[in-house]
Order: structure tokens, then C-alpha cells, then sequence
């Protein structure tokens, strides 16, 4: 039987069409959640973020859609009125991001201000409106839980503009927990490891890669994307009411091992 931690609760993920956000969507539905809002891209992750919603339907939630580029701050106000079409927004999972893999030498600056205007920007403005709707509706709170990275503690050679904007992320939360626990919202981060995604599978067709990368994790595996739904799913729930500032790394062990 599913531990609904987060019964009637209204949750706005971004990015939720694969991946991460996607299982993150489903888990929060599947632990009771009375409406989530699902973000996606644009007309070609349409199809991916219909499957989503019908999951999260068959789990007894209502649902939205909202398209737009996350690094657009008019696609976070949007956003925020589809949550509070279904009467308040008390979790907002900030998911959205891209990891294009390039070397650091001939990294194009185009490419270095797109992953910073989707990773952290992005980050930002979903954060920025809906903590004002948050901080405003009565009772006033939520949660707010940031995807992060195991990348926020530790370097990769063709991640040189990625690592910083997960970096970034955790220490917006951290920001985000002394500004807004006043008012009652909590502002935690979850660093996933190697998790397998879109985002990284052409990386890991290289067995050889593969091989190093399962060998150093004590766990034996790589993860999956419902390995960092529950972990969410526990910020987002009364069960972690009193973490604010606070980052998990969800990682298999990884970070620890010397292999």
C-alpha cells in the first residue's frame, strides 16, 4: 500500500515530461496529490508530458499543462495561475535543465548562456513566483524542492558550464530557506548522482564508461529516475516540516567511494 504523504496537495513540477521530473510528477500523484501542473517545452515534448498526465490521472490527480522555455520568465507566471486554478500551489518541484556535454576550450558562449539561463535562471524565476504566490495565500507556506546535482560538489571535464548552475541551485535553496521561512515555506535541494536520462544516454552507450562509472557505486547501479521522486516527494510531504536549507545527495554512494 502507497503512503500518501502528500494528500490534496497542489504540485507544480518543471521540466516534467521524461526523466526525473516526469517520475517526480507520478510519485506526488501516486501519494495523493490533488492536482499537479505539468511543465514542458514546447509541441515536441507534447506527447511525452500527455503519457505523464495520463499517469498521474489514473492515480486519482487533476492536471494542467503549461508549455513554455523555463529561462522565459513569463513561462513561471503561467505557471503560478495554473496552480492557482486549482485554488493554491503548495509544492513546487524546480526540475528543468539541460546538460549538453562539450569541452571546456571551444565552448561556444552561446551554449554557456543557455545552460545558465534554463539551470539557474530558470531555477530562479519559478522559484521568485511561487514563493510570491506562496507567501500570499491563505494559509500562507509550501515547499519548495530544488533538483540539484551531485555536480554542485565536484568537477566533470566537459560539465564546465553545467557544474556551476547546480551549484548554483543549492545555494539558492539555502538562500531561499533564510528569506522565506518566515514565511512559511521551506526551500530544500535533492543532488541526484548518475541517473539514467535522455539527458545522458548517448554518454553512457560508451560500455567502457558505463563499466567505471556502475564500479565506483557501492549501491551497484546506476539510478533511476523514481530514486529521486521519493526523496522529493519526502521534502515536499509534513514528514521533513521541519528541513529548510537542507541538501540530500542521492547518488548510490558515489561521492564517498574511492574506487
Amino acid at each position: 500500500m502507497i503512503t500518501r504523504l502528500l494528500e490534496d496537495k497542489v504540485v507544480v513540477v518543471t521540466g516534467s515530461s521524461t526523466g526525473i521530473g516526469a517520475a517526480i510528477a507520478i510519485a506526488c500523484a501516486n501519494h495523493g496529490a490533488r492536482a499537479l501542473v505539468l511543465h514542458h517545452l514546447d509541441a515536441s515534448t507534447l506527447p511525452d508530458v500527455q503519457a505523464v498526465r495520463t499517469q498521474v490521472e489514473a492515480a486519482g490527480a487533476q492536471s494542467s499543462l503549461v508549455q513554455g522555455d523555463i529561462a522565459d520568465p513569463s513561462t513561471s507566471s503561467a505557471l503560478v495561475e495554473a496552480g492557482k486554478a486549482f485554488g493554491r500551489i503548495d509544492v513546487l518541484v524546480s526540475n528543468a535543465g539541460i546538460c549538453p556535454f562539450h569541452a571546456f576550450l571551444d565552448l561556444p558562449h552561446t551554449l554557456w548562456q543557455r545552460v545558465q539561463d534554463v539551470n539557474l535562471n530558470g531555477a530562479f524565476y519559478a522559484v521568485q513566483a511561487v514563493a510570491n504566490a506562496m507567501a500570499t495565500q491563505e494559509p500562507r507556506g509550501g515547499s519548495i524542492v530544488a533538483i540539484s546535482s551531485i555536480s554542485a560538489l565536484m568537477g566533470g571535464a566537459e560539465q564546465c558550464h553545467y557544474t556551476p548552475t547546480k551549484a548554483g541551485i543549492k545555494s539558492l535553496m539555502e538562500s531561499c530557506a533564510i528569506a522565506l521561512g518566515p514565511m512559511g515555506i521551506r526551500c530544500n535541494s535533492v543532488l541526484p548522482g548518475t541517473i539514467e536520462t535522455n539527458i545522458n544516454k548517448d554518454d553512457l552507450q560508451n560500455p567502457e564508461k558505463r563499466e567505471k562509472m556502475v564500479g565506483r557505486i557501492p549501491i551497484g547501479r546506476l539510478g533511476e529516475p523514481d530514486d529521486i521522486a521519493q526523496p522529493v516527494v519526502f521534502f515536499a510531504s509534513d514528514m521533513a516540516k521541519y528541513c529548510t536549507g537542507a541538501s540530500l545527495l542521492v547518488d548510490g554512494g558515489a561521492a564517498i567511494s574511492l574506487q
